[in-house]
């Protein structure tokens, strides 16, 4: 391509005030309704397919234990070989592609984000978190909003910077992803680091694997649910859930981990 392309310049997402009467208010009621009728069938995110194992856990409100949100298909080792497989095959193609390519797709996501899926965002977030309006708002919406756009920007800026070349010669540096595949591990109080640590990873073209906190799968699902509508290539995000020791233990034995991506408690970090 003859043309020198550049991200569009980042900006803050505004913080909605969901007044009474306002459009954005009326707009979470019913999305809030909406999910509190649907009962999720969360299923295990591996490369195109969704995986039922059969093995259920229950997603319930923390402040109404008896508001039953959905169900989540519990994986194991079995299911984190097969994705540990699905990204090591996906990372072939989504490395080579120009990175405006990739950009484009965090970008489309921050955009749907923006509109008509920050209402599920924030729903769930509400419901699966017990978040107020304004913090789910601040949290699933703004933020995760403002990483999306600002990584794909500071990742413009790392393959920008470039070494002096002396008389002569012209030296020129690229940064390769990992070699391997990332693991992403996301803790339960905030949807955009939730969203955060998967893709921050991928938009430097690597594919990584996801195991998001128990409590909130739920509200990882919807984050699944927006990345693939964002139009994100089957295989570099693929997201298992289930017991931390037997998915992070499968992890670890394998020699094709490249990185981790972490964030979580002190006892959780000793253990990786």
């Amino acid at each position: 391509m003859n043309a020198r392309i550049q991200v569009p310049k980042p900006y803050n997402e505004t913080v909605l005030e969901y007044r009474p009467g306002s459009p954005e208010r009326a707009a979470l009621k019913k999305r809030l309704g909406e999910l509190k009728v649907e009962k999720a069938n969360i299923p295990i995110f591996i490369g195109s397919e969704q995986v039922r194992t059969g093995k259920l856990k229950d997603c319930r409100s923390p402040y109404d234990h008896a508001q039953l949100l959905g169900r989540y298909h519990e994986g194991g080792a079995s299911e984190v070989r097969k994705a540990i497989a699905v990204a090591l095959k996906a990372k072939a193609e989504w490395s080579r592609m120009p990175f405006h390519a990739r950009a484009a797709i965090f970008l489309k996501a921050a955009d749907l984000l923006a509109h008509d899926f920050r209402w599920s965002l924030n729903a769930a977030t509400m419901l699966c978190q017990s978040k107020s309006v304004h913090q789910a708002e601040i949290d699933s919406a703004a933020e995760l909003i403002d990483f999306l756009r600002y990584n794909v920007f500071f990742a413009e800026q790392i393959y920008s910077s470039q070494p002096n070349s002396s008389r002569g010669m012209w030296n020129m540096l690229e940064m390769r992803p990992l070699e391997g595949f990332v693991f992403a591990v996301t803790p339960f109080n905030f949807t955009a680091i939730a969203g955060n640590l998967p893709t921050a990873p991928a938009i430097m073209g690597n594919t990584v694997v996801w195991k998001p906190a128990a409590s909130t799968v739920y509200t990882a699902y919807h984050l699944m649910r927006l990345f693939k509508t964002a139009g994100l290539p089957a295989g570099v995000i693929n997201m298992v859930q289930g017991p931390a020791g037997e998915i992070g233990q499968e992890v670890f034995n394998s020699s094709d981990l490249a990185g981790v991506h972490f964030t979580g408690s002190t006892g959780v970090f000793h253990w990786m």
